[in-house]
């Protein structure tokens, strides 16, 4: 390989690896609930946001109070239903990545969701 040519890898990989690099930094990472976490009534935490996919959601509750239940389906987030091979989440402080298109989340013990403990994000 000449040398030209040899430069011009080198700066294309360092331009490949700087733009993966802005890729990566420019995810959010956004706690659910702000300071009052995954908890009832969290609908309209989203109001005003914008969620891209690739940003980070993290969700904080008591371990043995509540769950979170991430899915796809409209209707079953509606009527708080938990689709069958719906990831469960448990750990009170999961964190979880954003898909395109909607995410839906519900905390799935009796009566919770109900109670307005699910949200919808619809990340572009």
């Amino acid at each position: 390989m000449g040398e030209g040519k040899g430069s011009v890898f080198a700066i294309t990989l360092l331009l490949c690896i700087f733009l993966i690099q802005s890729e990566i930094a420019q995810a959010k990472v956004y706690t659910v609930g702000d300071a009052n976490g995954w908890t009832f009534n969290v609908t309209t935490w989203t109001k005003g946001k914008i969620f891209r996919a690739g940003d980070i959601l993290v969700f904080k509750y008591p371990r043995l109070g509540h769950n979170v239940v991430a899915f796809k389906n409209k209707v079953a987030y509606n009527w708080c239903l938990k689709p069958k091979n719906s990831k469960v989440y448990q750990t009170g402080k999961d964190r979880i990545k954003l898909v395109k298109g909607y995410n839906y989340f519900i905390c799935s013990y009796p009566g919770h969701c109900k109670a307005g403990m699910k949200i919808a994000i619809k990340a572009i």
